[in-house]
């Protein structure tokens, strides 16, 4: 009776409850790690338990309830020789994994990336969003991360993870290969390939990368500014009108101030002044709405109209022939009827005279060979 009664001060019932939200792994407290044989382990859903025994992973056990025996612990049994049959307390260490999602884990830059964008050239750019993990391999996890911690939460690794998932987005952006104005569309896409692009990282502490969100990603606030500026000109179109408009209510408010007197009028014609100014500068501008089309040239003058040719008279066959256009005279020069010694005469000439002393008819004359040799 006394002996079933001190036995029954060993027998333990080993579990873990969580209501933190943040622990990974819970190490299962117990005086000098005593473990009766015929404890009861109950490991819940989202849970899985890992005894270690001597420094050594010993057994890994899913969701169930289990009596700590001999045939539930091969392992354990053949790493330590057991006296009375398994009857006595053992010494072992239990570990309690959360095996659920860890949603919400934030991440972010620290430091801007620097990148080459297409339209706005070298830029840096902040990021930001959430990821959530799991436990996948409790053996590895425990090895690799938590070691003898006796509560391991998720601020503990959150640095880690962060670092890793920073070099890939560093790499993903830097790339270039994203104009800046269309990332914002394509943060699905980034996120997808982020997530891919992460899980063998994750995979070698024992975790599984279930998803990966980017929530945010934005430039130096002066480039946003410059980029609202540059967003209120698109909106505003013609900035012509719209600084004449500005000069106009100016007058208005001006002239609709009695006590001003003069002083209002001189105001008002500043302002006018100072709009047209603002108005030929922003014309000037890069970002100011494209300028008419310049005027078409005008159409090309009229050509002069045709010099009239000189006519020309020619003596043949004792008759003189005429009158002949100056361009007539080549085709005459072939039919044999316009000669070197042939008379000619044209208005202004004061005589006829042999066509070969006339210099003007050099152009429309056949040379004549020399007579042959022995002729």
């Amino acid at each position: 009776m006394v002996w079933n009664l001190i036995r029954g001060q060993f027998v333990d019932v080993i579990g873990w409850t969580d209501d933190t939200g943040d622990t990974m792994c819970w190490r299962f407290e117990r005086h000098g790690n005593e473990i009766k044989y015929g404890a009861q382990l109950t490991v819940r859903e989202g849970q899985t338990a890992v005894f270690v025994n001597e420094g050594r992973i010993a057994d890994v056990f899913p969701p169930g309830m289990y009596t700590l025996e001999t045939r539930n612990l091969p392992v354990l049994s053949t790493l330590q020789a057991w006296p009375h049959g398994f009857e006595s307390p053992f010494k072992a260490e239990v570990y309690f994994v959360a095996t659920r999602r860890f949603p919400n884990l934030k991440w972010g830059t620290r430091n801007p990336i620097m990148l080459r964008d297409s339209e706005f050239g070298p830029v840096r750019l902040r990021a930001f969003g959430t990821y959530e993990v799991r436990v996948t391999d409790a053996p590895t996890f425990l090895r690799e991360i938590v070691g003898t911690d006796g509560r391991f939460t998720t601020d503990e690794i959150a640095e880690a993870l962060r670092n890793m998932i920073l070099t890939r987005i560093a790499t993903a952006l830097g790339a270039g290969a994203i104009p800046v104005l269309d990332l914002a569309a394509n943060q699905q896409a980034l996120s997808e390939y982020l997530t891919n692009a992460l899980k063998p990282d994750f995979a070698q502490y024992g975790l599984e990368l279930t998803r990966m969100l980017v929530e945010n990603i934005s430039l130096p606030p002066e480039v946003e500014q410059a980029l609202d500026t540059r967003t209120k000109m698109g909106v505003i179109g013609d900035l012509r009108a719209y600084a004449q408009f500005q000069a106009a209510e100016a007058m208005a408010k001006a002239a609709a101030n009695p006590s001003g007197g003069s002083g209002a009028a001189v105001g008002a014609g500043v302002g006018l002044g100072l709009g047209q100014q603002i108005a030929a500068a922003l014309t000037q501008s890069p970002w100011a709405a494209s300028p008419a089309p310049p005027a078409p040239p005008p159409p090309p003058a009229a050509a002069p109209p045709p010099v009239p040719q000189r006519q020309w008279f020619l003596a043949f066959g004792g008759t003189a022939h005429g009158p002949l256009a100056e361009s007539a005279l080549p085709g005459e020069a072939r039919a044999g009827h316009l000669k070197p010694d042939t008379l000619v005469w044209r208005e202004g000439m004061a005589d006829w005279r042999p066509a070969g002393e006339v210099p003007e008819l050099a152009f429309a004359l056949v040379p004549v060979p020399p007579p042959l040799p022995g002729a």
